[in-house]
């Protein structure tokens, strides 16, 4: 039986600056947490100072009622839970697709994220052309060689227990791109925090928020082939549990720029998640349910001075399948697509797409591990690829979504 609970929240506003004075409508948005099944009613879980109910109809049917102006506020956002439940979060008319950063909303649908689904999502693809870089006028290095990616050894919660997947839903069908827990300053030890791509949350230009986004650390933790994946239960697949993204902000020059092939909006091309279990968890936090958070290093030194910076992700184009992960480590380059935007990051690697949003680590300030940018965008042809420089903007956005739930 699926049930879907309502653990919906609007983004903050549509930036870091903007983001601590939330609509009237996030707050109703972000109190709404109520437990639905085709049998049975749940207790709202209180948020933001207010609280939800929903309570099964006389005759047993096991129809729920929302407080009427509740239920309003949600229709003004097209969004009407028992029909949502029942598939119209497939619908995607351009009109209804909320696109604004306050309007961010997932309810969760128990279930819905199967080891068939999961195996099946595909790679969100941001191929570029030659020619899309032809108008170079920053500052560019020569087009890095193509560095191998390495699998990485399984147990991959052993050698990698940051990372993981992204799984959400587009007009084109299912997608999946790869994330990293990242600590939150607000809950040391506790984060709820991931780190991803922007168009792994959201359309960009020609678009809006994707749907029942959810991130799975140490997917196919055991590294096993497609074909013994057929036969996987969800513990196999997912075992430390599927995480819904309760919240997603990501940077307002995506939403405006962002663009589904070339570099539009690329240097600007990350996001932030906070995460819940989907079935309540055990009261642990996803940091502690996984046992490690990478620190993200927002002065990380200016290309040149960086000596080598790891990639990591699980590639889902071919010649990958998207179920097992890969690295590649390589001194990364300059890439400048623009004068006018922040240089990225650039390095040899042939993952493909499905690596979009993996984490690209290196060695901070203090000598140990840190994030510092996240794959956007790659050639056609594998054989590079690029991320953001982390500067002033991230920042803000990351801080922004710390300090939304900090204590919580």
């Amino acid at each position: 039986m699926r049930s879907i609970r309502p653990s919906s929240t609007a983004r903050r506003g549509r930036s870091a600056r903007r983001a601590t004075s939330p609509l009237p409508v996030v707050a109703l948005a972000a109190a709404l947490a109520l437990t639905v099944t085709a049998c049975e009613s749940g207790d709202a879980e209180a948020g933001g100072g207010a609280t939800a109910t929903a309570s099964a109809a006389p005759g047993g049917e096991g129809k729920i009622t929302i407080p009427d102006d509740i239920k309003d506020k949600l229709k003004e956002h097209g969004i009407d839970l028992d029909k949502w439940r029942d598939g119209a979060w497939k619908e995607w008319n351009k009109d209804d697709w909320l696109r604004e950063a306050q309007d961010y909303i997932n309810p969760i649908i128990e279930g819905l994220w199967d080891p068939d689904r999961m195996r099946e999502a595909e790679d969100p693809g941001r191929g570029v052309d030659d020619s899309d870089l032809s108008g170079d006028q920053g500052v560019t290095d020569p087009t890095p060689q193509p560095v191998q990616a390495r699998a990485v050894s399984p147990e991959y919660h052993a050698n990698a227990p940051e990372a993981g997947k992204v799984f959400f839903d587009s007009p084109k069908g299912t997608m999946v791109c790869s994330a990293t827990v990242v600590q939150d300053p607000a809950n040391p030890g506790k984060s709820n925090m991931v780190w991803t791509a922007g168009h792994c949350v959201h359309a960009g230009k020609s678009g809006g928020w994707y749907r029942n986004i959810a991130f799975v650390p140490s997917y196919n933790n055991a590294g096993v082939g497609t074909a013994e994946l057929e036969g996987a239960t969800r513990e196999e697949v997912a075992p430390y549990g599927v995480w819904w993204a309760d919240w997603a902000q990501t940077s307002d020059q995506w939403i405006a720029q962002g663009g589904a092939t070339g570099g539009d909006g690329a240097p600007y091309d990350f996001a932030v998640l906070h995460v819940k279990p989907e079935e309540g968890g055990n009261g642990k936090s996803l940091e502690e349910t996984v046992g490690s958070a990478l620190p993200v290093d927002f002065d990380a030194p200016a290309v040149p001075q960086v000596n080598s910076v790891k990639a990591i992700g699980y590639p889902a184009a071919a010649p990958f399948d998207g179920q097992k992960l890969y690295q590649c480590q390589d001194k990364p380059g300059r890439l400048s697509l623009r004068a006018s935007d922040p240089t990225m990051y650039r390095i040899g690697c042939t993952m493909t797409g499905g690596s979009s949003g993996g984490g690209w680590v290196t060695t901070g300030s203090d000598g140990k591990p840190a994030l510092v940018s996240n794959t956007s965008i790659g050639p056609v042809e594998s054989g590079w690829l690029a991320g953001p420089r982390l500067g002033k903007e991230a920042e803000g956005i990351f801080a922004s979504v710390s300090e939304k739930f900090a204590g919580q």
